[in-house]
Order: structure tokens, then sequence, then C-alpha cells
């Protein structure tokens, strides 16, 4: 399956973008958009019929990295108190207090930030893996979501049999996609084939 991906400045451009490739016959299930902005999101939804994209789920990774966030923050917050009680002479005696308490704010800490990872990856979806698997390269896939997340809006067709791809780049371009070697400078991008 070959995909295209294009990112457009409006989502106008994006919605006329869609409504040519369904008029050309491309499958509704085979397109897809996503952006930052949940009206323009609904609207184009509305408007198109096709289901915005809700990315990968960011999965085990976002959990480990919160629960190492979590564990991080409960060390900073905990070890230096205890160091406080074994430097000052009179609370010394709640020294092993303190150890339980970096024992707590570990525990805490990591517990917590597994889930708040696991609630940041399952509601966002990590579009930089979605377009790996789609085949795109990691740099442009970067420089794909860098774009979607500075307000523009992404469009994936996808092409089973790999023989209309030159047509959705072509469609693509014509309603607006803008160059992928100015997303550094200006965030705009222009339609890719993978």
């Amino acid at each position: 399956m070959e995909s295209v991906v294009a990112l457009f400045r409006e989502p106008q451009q994006a919605q006329g973008a869609l409504q040519t490739l369904l008029q050309r016959g491309f499958d509704r299930d085979h397109l897809g958009f996503a952006l930052t902005d949940v009206v323009a999101q609904e609207d184009i939804a509305q408007q198109t019929g096709v289901s915005p994209e809700a990315g990968q789920p960011a999965g085990s990774a976002a959990v480990l990295k919160g629960a190492w966030l979590g564990i991080v923050g409960g060390l900073l917050l905990t070890v230096p108190i205890w160091l406080l009680l074994l430097i000052i002479p009179v609370t010394r005696v709640y020294a092993d207090g303190g150890v339980l308490g970096i024992l707590f704010g570990v525990i805490g800490g990591g517990a917590l930030g597994g889930l708040f990872g696991a609630l940041a990856g399952s509601d966002h979806g990590d579009f930089v893996n979605l377009l790996r698997r789609m085949g795109v390269p990691a740099p442009q896939a970067e420089k794909f979501y860098g774009g979607m997340k500075d307000g523009h809006v992404m469009v994936i067709a996808r092409d089973p049999s790999g023989q209309r791809a030159d047509e959705a780049l072509s469609v693509m371009r014509k309603h607006g996609a803008v160059k992928l070697e100015d997303a550094v400078g200006g965030g705009q991008l222009q339609s890719e084939r993978h």
C-alpha cells in the first residue's frame, strides 16, 4: 500500500483536496486528515464524511517515559527534605522517616507518571509513529508532525493498489500543498508519496 501525505495551510484547502479525491473515486476509508483545531476538524469531517486520523496510540513507551519522569520528580521533591533532616541536628531523629518519604515519593511519582503517560499517549496518539508505519522516513515524519503542530492540516491518502498514488499527489498539490523543505523555517509542507 502506498500513501500520500500532505499538509495544507488552510482547512479549506484540505477539505477541497479530500472532496476532489472522493469525486475521483478514492475510497472514503482510505482517506484521513488531522489537525490541532478541534472545531475545524469537526467541520472538515462533516463536510467530507472523511474521519479524522487519531494517530497511533503511544503505547508502552509513553507509560515508561511518564513513570520515569514521575520517579525523577519524586526524588527531586523528597531527597532535599531528607538531606535537611540529616543536616539539622535537632531533626536527625526523623531521618528514617525521610527515607520512607523518599520511598513513597518514588512509588507515588512512578505510578502517577505512568498513569499520566498512558492517558497522554492514548488521548493524542503518535502521528510520527503512524507516518513511519506508512513508510515515511523518520526525519520527514517529524517535519510533517511539526507542521501539523504549527497549525497545518495533514491529509493522508492510502492507495492499496499503488496505481493511483500519483493522481492523489497531483490533486493535493493542485489544492495548495507546499514544499517540505520550507518546514523548518516556515512550517509549510508539500505532499510526499511513500
